[in-house]
C-alpha cells in the first residue's frame, strides 16, 4: 500500500516515499505557494485527443504473454517481466516471499554469475531494477535498443535457471530483513505504514504487508522458498512487456528463440479466492512507536478494486484532497487552521479489493480527536458541495498531463501496459483508462465518494510508546 498514485512500494535499490516521506514532502510546502496556484478558467473543456499506444500482443505455446510497441523515435528499449505474484500469494507464516524473489532474481544463474544483470544493463548506460507490489513482481531494464537481444536471453536465463540455493537465500534474506528495519522498525513512521493494510483488510492477504516480517522470513527454509520459486516463477505465469526501437519481425524471432522453448509445469497455479466481506461497523485502534516526533491519524475505507468504473472518480478525488500543495487537505488542516503539518488521501485499488486512507500528522501542541473531525469533516465537504468546474479541471488535467508524460519514454509506457494487465486483465485498458478520466464528471466524484464514506472506517491513532 501505497500514499500517492500508484508508486512502487519496494523497489530493490531505490528508497520508497513513506508516510514520513510524505510529511517531510508536505511540510516543504508553504501557504505562499497554494495561495498564488493558477486558476483556469471556469466552464466545460472538449477531452483532447489521447495518443494510442501501438500494441501487439501474441501468448506462445508455453503460456508467456509477449506485449510490445515498436517505437522509432528513441534509440532505447524498456525490457520488462511482469509476474503475477505478489505480496497477496505469500504463503501463510512466510510473509515476504515475493519481494524476497525480487532481491533473488538478480542473484546467480546457470549461466550468470552474481550481479551480472547489472553489468548488462549498467556497463552500456542502461540501468534495471523490480519492485514488488500486493499483486505482482515486475523487473524492468532500459538498455540502448542494440542490445535488446542479449536481454532478452538473459530474462529466459534467469526464468530458467535461477540459482536458488542457500548461499543466494541467506544473502538476500539479511538484505530483506534489513529493509524491513529501516523502513518499518527505523522510520519514526513506519508502524503506522505498515499497520494501515493489517487494520484495513481483515480477510484478504492483502493484509499482509508486502515488505514481510523479520519473524517470517528467520523461519522459512530453503525447501520453502524453493517451492514458492517453482510455483510462481514459470512462462505461464509471466508477460514480458517491451518497448523502444526494434523490428517487430526480427524481435518475434528473438522471443521465439530465448523464451520459446522454456517450459512450464503441468501443475496449476494456485490462486487467491479469498474476498474481503464488507464491514459493519468502525472500530478505533491505538498503536506506538519509540520515536515518534507528532502524534499522527489515519482513516481507512473500504474501496473497490482496480477495474470497478468508479476507479477514475476516485482518482480524482484523490487529487482534488491531496494533490499538490493547493489541495483540499493542506488549505483546510496546514494553511487555514494550523492543526496538521502533513496530511494525505490515497486511493489504494488492487486486483481483488481497495481500501482508501486518510491520514494527519498533527502540528505541535495538536490533539488528534480534533484532527480526525476535521479531517473527516474536509472529506465529507467534499462529496457533499458542489466541485467548482475550475478546480475539477485543473486535477484532471494534472492527473492526464503525468500520464502522459510517463508514457513519453519506453519505460513510462510499458508501465502503463503492465500495471493495466495485472490490475485490469487487459492491456488495452492503458488507454481506456485515460479516457476514462477525461469523462469524470463532478456528480461522479461526489456519488462515489458518497458511497465509500457511508462505509465504517477503522482509525488509527499513532502515538509516542510511553518511556521511548
Amino acid at each position: 500500500m501505497t500514499l500517492h498514485a500508484w508508486n512502487p512500494p519496494h523497489l530493490r535499490r531505490r528508497t520508497c516515499l513513506t508516510l514520513a516521506g510524505a510529511a517531510l514532502a508536505s511540510a516543504a510546502g508553504t501557504p505562499a505557494a497554494a495561495a498564488g496556484a493558477h486558476r483556469p478558467p471556469a466552464g466545460p473543456v472538449e477531452p483532447a485527443p489521447l495518443p494510442r499506444l501501438a500494441l501487439r500482443q501474441r501468448r506462445l505455446a508455453n503460456g508467456l504473454l509477449v506485449c510490445s510497441v515498436a517505437d522509432a523515435s528513441t534509440p532505447t528499449a524498456s525490457v520488462q517481466m511482469w509476474y503475477r505474484v505478489g505480496g497477496k500469494d505469500d504463503p501463510a507464516g512466510r510473509s515476504g516471499f515475493a519481494h524476497l524473489f525480487e532481491h533473488m532474481m538478480f542473484k546467480s544463474t546457470k549461466h550468470m554469475a552474481n550481479e551480472a544483470f547489472d553489468r548488462l544493463t549498467e556497463d552500456v548506460g542502461g540501468q534495471n531494477n523490480a519492485f514488488t507490489a500486493e499483486d505482482m513482481t515486475a523487473y524492468f531494464s532500459d538498455v540502448p535498443s542494440n542490445h535488446l537481444e542479449r536481454l532478452l536471453w538473459a530474462e529466459a536465463e534467469r526464468l530458467a535457471h535461477l540459482r536458488v540455493d542457500q548461499a543466494n537465500f541467506d544473502s538476500e534474506r539479511a538484505v530483506v530483513q534489513e529493509e524491513l528495519r529501516q523502513r518499518v522498525l527505523a522510520d519514526p513512521y513506519g508502524r503506522l505504514y505498515n499497520a494501515m493494510p493489517v487494520e484495513g483488510f481483515s480477510a484478504h492477504p492483502y493484509r499482509r504487508p508486502v515488505v514481510g516480517s523479520i519473524e517470517d522470513l528467520a523461519a522459512a527454509t530453503l525447501t520453502d522458498v524453493q517451492q514458492f520459486h517453482r510455483t510462481y516463477y514459470r512462462p505461464d505465469n509471466a508477460v514480458l512487456i517491451v518497448v523502444g526501437e526494434f523490428d517487430d519481425a526480427q524481435f518475434d524471432a528473438w522471443v521465439d528463440r530465448y523464451l520459446g522453448p522454456l517450459q512450464s509445469p503441468p501443475q496449476p497455479i494456485p490462486r487467491v479466492t479469498a474476498i474481503e466481506p464488507r464491514r459493519s461497523r468502525g472500530r478505533r485502534v491505538q498503536l506506538h512507536g519509540p520515536q515518534v516526533p507528532l502524534p499522527a491519524v489515519a482513516l481507512l475505507w473500504q474501496g473497490p478494486r482496480a477495474a470497478h468504473g468508479d476507479a477514475a472518480a476516485l482518482q480524482v478525488a484523490a487529487a482534488l484532497l491531496s494533490g499538490g500543495d493547493s489541495a483540499r487537505l493542506n488549505e483546510a488542516l496546514i494553511y487555514r487552521a494550523r492543526s496538521a503539518q502533513a496530511v494525505g488521501f490515497s486511493v489504494e485499488l488492487y486486483a481483488d479489493a481497495g481500501m482508501l486512507v486518510a491520514y494527519a500528522i498533527a502540528a505541535s501542541g495538536q490533539r488528534l480527536a480534533p484532527l480526525e473531525t476535521a479531517l473527516h469533516a474536509e472529506i465529507k465537504r467534499l462529496a457533499r458541495a458542489p466541485v467548482p468546474a475550475h478546480e475539477l479541471a485543473k486535477v484532471k488535467a494534472q492527473i492526464l498531463t503525468s500520464a502522459l508524460l510517463a508514457r513519453q519514454t519506453p519505460q513510462g509506457k510499458a508501465m502503463a501496459i503492465g500495471r493495466a494487465l495485472v490490475l485490469h486483465g487487459d492491456a488495452l485498458e492503458a488507454d481506456r483508462m485515460l479516457q476514462r478520466l477525461q469523462q469524470v464528471r463532478a456528480a461522479d466524484v461526489q456519488r462515489v465518494l458518497a458511497a465509500m464514506l457511508a462505509t465504517p472506517a477503522v482509525s488509527l491513532h499513532y502515538t509516542q510508546q510511553a518511556g521511548a
